[in-house]
């Protein structure tokens, strides 16, 4: 259990990074384009599910011991 948690809690804080990546530009570029809030918020949604996972399925080097792919 011990290995899971070392692992989630870096996962949660690179999705929470790449949210805000993500949703600063595309809420200037929005201002460009008319893109709405809704739209703006949807992309950065989606890019912090796949850090999320990729984070916990690919192993994250700043997590202890991890880096390999395993759970």
């Amino acid at each position: 259990m011990e290995h899971v948690e070392n692992l989630v809690r870096p996962a949660a804080i690179r999705a929470v990074r790449t949210f805000l990546q993500v949703l600063i530009p595309a809420l200037g570029a929005g201002a460009i384009t008319e893109l709405d809030y809704l739209g703006a918020v949807s992309i950065a949604a989606g890019a912090t599910l796949i850090a999320f996972l990729q984070g916990v399925l690919g192993g994250l080097p700043e997590a202890e011991g991890q880096g390999d792919g395993t759970l």
